[in-house]
């Protein structure tokens, strides 16, 4: 993934695309910033999933400036923060759909043997273990929540 990223940074700027490149960028030093945490904590260099979760994050951070920027009615930082967004997702796995989610909480209820609201630690866990990156964790909690009722 990190040779991905790179490889689309030196397109960027061959093709001098002044947006592409400094999403890229931020993206980069996001990912040097986890591997030299991890580097304190005497762990190894972030693993895939972890850039996966960082990649999330930064979506919903660009999610919520773009809210926040229509509200203040400001359409163009709002847009160009949507442009962020779009640039960040190209290296997300395919995000699942509602129904996918639904599915996916339903089996991972089944395997955890969950059977009340105080089993959701545990599903989220395993939630977490085997689709990172993949789908929106906040829906999935709200859907594992109503599942457990």
């Amino acid at each position: 993934m990190r040779d991905a990223i790179s490889e689309a940074l030196k397109t960027a700027m061959k093709a001098k695309d002044a947006l592409r490149v400094s999403t890229l960028r931020l993206v980069q030093a996001a990912l040097k910033d986890r591997d030299i945490a991890n580097r304190g904590a005497g762990k190894e260099a972030a693993s895939d999933e972890e850039l996966l979760q960082i990649l999330a994050k930064m979506v919903k951070q660009r999610e919520e400036s773009a809210r926040v920027y229509d509200e203040a009615g400001r359409p163009e930082l709002a847009a160009q923060e949507r442009a962020e967004i779009a640039i960040i997702s190209e290296f997300q796995p395919e995000q699942f759909s509602e129904e996918k989610i639904r599915d996916v909480v339903q089996a991972a209820i089944t395997d955890a043997g969950a059977a009340s609201p105080r089993d959701m630690g545990k599903v989220m866990a395993l939630l977490k273990e085997r689709h990172a990156g993949q789908m929106d964790f906040s829906k999935a909690s709200g859907v594992l929540k109503e599942m457990l009722k």
